[in-house]
């Protein structure tokens, strides 16, 4: 469900009132009622509410939310558009939840509604995201943060770090750069592409002309694509970064491994969200962030918890739909006799 605090609750009751979501897979919430009912209302839905104690109780019908109340949260207990211990907390013990079912088998995958950082950490869980908190608790060292929007697909080598430690990081650790894209041609794969074209952008500008700008190419980001393109992988680069979106957004490759979160963050967005200035809205959020090499599925939306409009019944569910489709997409794949 995500921060009662943010848009977490709306946009999952707003997704559900989605009659497509339930023709392709029985969704069950992890959350808390009263958030929930809050949402229901705010957002002017007549969908009703199914408490459940597990996902094999859950009827999968459209109009009705089945939903695991953890009953961590009561009227008051948070405020929206506030970071709040007691929604960090709660939103930290749903994700938990959520593993805990993905890795017992008793559901297909999981997605994830946006958290506050700061929230959680306030609580006493000190991660930089979802991505750290999965990939702990499932017992994962080698996965990667994969975005796609409708137009574009985005894996990345280094996420919540600062730049200087992801210069670092690369300089330091060419295996990092290979791991990623051994990682974004098994994300294609998931999604149905077989050999998949991957773009490898270089870390400096113009990926570094031949020196003149830097050594990470040469000494990083070269040596792993040889490595990768030995093994048959179709792996291209260093493209430089300025271009290297461009081509793939025009269907030159399937997926771009980018070097740190920015660089594959600011085009990825530009690509699936609009905003209307004069209404302070987005227009459209498309976006799906999925974390790849884990032993379960996880989708997310590519957004954060919007306190801004949190509890007026504006938040745009739209990415929450597409990470809904791509976790069902991947488990068909996973799954092939899912039922």
């Amino acid at each position: 469900m995500g921060d009662a605090a943010g848009i977490g609750p709306e946009i999952a009751v707003k997704a559900l009132s989605n009659k497509d979501v339930y023709e392709s897979c029985i969704p069950v919430v992890i959350g808390d009622r009263i958030p929930l009912e809050e949402a229901l209302e705010y957002a002017h839905s007549d969908l009703k509410l199914r408490e459940i104690k597990a996902p094999e109780e859950a009827a999968g019908e459209f109009g009705t939310i089945d939903f695991i109340n953890l009953n961590l949260l009561k009227k008051g207990d948070w405020t929206y558009k506030t970071v709040c211990k007691s929604s960090g907390e709660a939103s930290f013990q749903y994700i938990l939840k959520g593993i805990e079912l993905a890795m017992k088998r008793r559901s297909h995958g999981v997605v994830t509604g946006p958290i506050n950082k700061e929230a959680i950490n306030l609580a006493g869980h000190h991660y930089s995201g979802h991505t750290e908190i999965f990939a702990e608790y499932t017992g994962s060292n080698t996965y990667g943060m994969l975005l796609a929007s409708k137009k574009l697909r985005v894996i990345h080598v280094t996420t919540h770090v600062s730049m200087r430690n992801a210069c670092d990081m690369i300089r330091e650790h060419p295996e990092k750069v290979e791991h990623a894209i051994y990682l974004a041609k098994d994300a294609m794969e998931q999604l149905g592409i077989e050999q998949p074209r991957i773009a490898v952008a270089g870390l400096n500008a113009h990926s570094s002309e031949n020196g003149l700008f830097g050594d990470e190419e040469e000494k990083s980001i070269i040596p792993a694509i040889e490595k990768c393109q030995k093994e048959g992988i179709l792996a291209e680069g260093p493209v430089p970064p300025d271009t290297v979106f461009v081509k793939a957004m025009a269907g030159q490759y399937d997926v771009v491994v980018a070097m740190y979160h920015d660089q594959g963050h600011i085009p990825l967005k530009l690509s699936g969200f609009q905003m209307d200035y004069e209404k302070k809205c987005y227009t459209a959020m498309s976006g799906v962030n999925s974390t790849i090499g884990l032993p379960i599925i996880r989708t997310s939306v590519d957004h954060g918890t919007a306190f801004g409009k949190a509890g007026e019944g504006r938040a745009n569910e739209e990415s929450l739909v597409e990470a809904i489709a791509v976790a069902v997409q991947m488990a068909d794949k996973r799954f092939p006799l899912a039922e």
